[in-house]
């Protein structure tokens, strides 16, 4: 059962599994290619590891209303672990959640146990756009094409998918809308991968070899900068971890509450 969480101008949709867990509670974060359902195939490992886990929906996303006002991913977080009265959790994000995860981490380091970062984006990082891909996006999206853009997508970012891709297709085909209609309204986090460096904290990054290429070299480049960091190179994964690979997912999550308990 989710609930609509208030946060400053405006609400998120969030789930909380309620369970008391030996470790630290669990906020995962989903990618800008799906909403928070992402998450749905590695929810049973982690309960049967007896984690506390909540997630949400991003504004826009999933069950989250649009945003009309001005916001910030980081703020909206801030706001779902005051709700839950979470004062200290391990974070894991994908994508655009765990850009998310890692503001919080370099702004708010005390809130902050754990980082798991799965295909991971970051602020600050010049080299993930590639204009051929952002001109597409754009035509499909002047032409109301949101079946062209479910191809591009998966072209890009889904190749380690079956064909047809159901699972992936029907993320898409949820997530894109908010491409659009937040778009005007999210204030990009300050530059972050300059600050990788004052990561002081357990780390772990999944890096999905089938990914678009441009994200494994940022992945790469994130993992060297971040202190002790943990690269997982994962062979059958491209941007979808949480599709592909969940029993992996779910185990290095486990391992990082863990490390987080022993830090």
């Amino acid at each position: 059962m989710g609930q609509l969480v208030q946060v400053k101008g405006g609400e998120v949709w969030a789930d909380d599994t309620g369970a008391d867990g030996a470790g630290p509670p669990v906020v995962l974060l989903h990618s800008g290619v799906g909403d928070s359902r992402i998450w749905e195939p590695v929810l049973p490992g982690l309960a049967a590891g007896h984690h506390r886990v909540i997630r949400y929906d991003a504004r826009g996303f999933g069950r989250s209303p649009a945003p009309t006002t001005p916001y910030a991913q980081v703020d909206d977080l801030r706001g779902v672990l005051d709700h839950f009265d979470l004062p200290r959790v391990v974070l894991a994000g994908t994508s655009m959640g765990a850009r998310t995860a890692i503001d919080l981490a370099l702004s708010d380091p005390g809130r902050v146990a754990a980082l798991g970062l799965f295909t991971p984006g970051v602020a600050g990082y010049d080299g993930l756009e590639v204009p051929e891909i952002t001109e597409e996006i754009g035509r499909l999206a002047g032409a109301g094409d949101l079946d062209g853009l479910i191809a591009l997508a998966l072209r890009v970012w889904g190749a380690a998918g079956p064909d047809p891709d159901t699972e992936a297709e029907a993320r898409l085909r949820a997530a894109i809308p908010a491409w659009f209609t937040t778009y005007g309204h999210e204030i990009a986090g300050a530059p972050a991968f300059d600050r990788l460096g004052e990561l002081d904290l357990p780390c772990t990054l999944l890096l999905g070899e089938q990914d678009q290429p441009e994200v494994i070299r940022c992945n790469e480049a994130m993992a060297a900068r971040i202190p002790g960091c943990r690269l997982v190179r994962h062979p059958e994964c491209d941007h979808f971890p949480t599709l592909r690979a969940p029993w992996d997912v779910v185990r290095l999550v486990i391992e990082l509450c863990e490390r987080a308990q022993a830090a």
